[in-house]
């Protein structure tokens, strides 16, 4: 059985986001409700272990998905210039 936390349903959608207009957005939006729930975590010593592990886990992921975004529009960035300077 899967736990329903607060912050689960934007890190899904920032996961499976496939549209790059709204990559970035989906992302920061997960980044900060994960963040807000690690410090109420904190502050009021709440939640499961598993609840934080959770939360812990699906930040680390979020980071990785956006370097994985951040590396991939460097990627097109080059590819298009690469290709103007074969036009030229």
């Amino acid at each position: 059985m899967t736990a329903d936390y607060v912050w689960k349903e934007s890190y899904q959608a920032g996961t499976v986001e496939t549209d790059d207009k709204k990559l970035q957005y989906r992302i920061q939006t997960a980044q900060v409700a994960i963040v807000n729930r690690l410090h109420d975590l904190r502050v009021d010593h709440g939640g499961t272990p598993e609840e934080r592990q959770a939360t812990t886990d699906a930040l680390v992921e979020l980071n990785r998905l956006n370097l994985l975004r951040r590396e991939f529009q460097i990627r097109l960035t080059k590819r298009g210039r690469a290709l103007d300077d074969k036009m030229q």
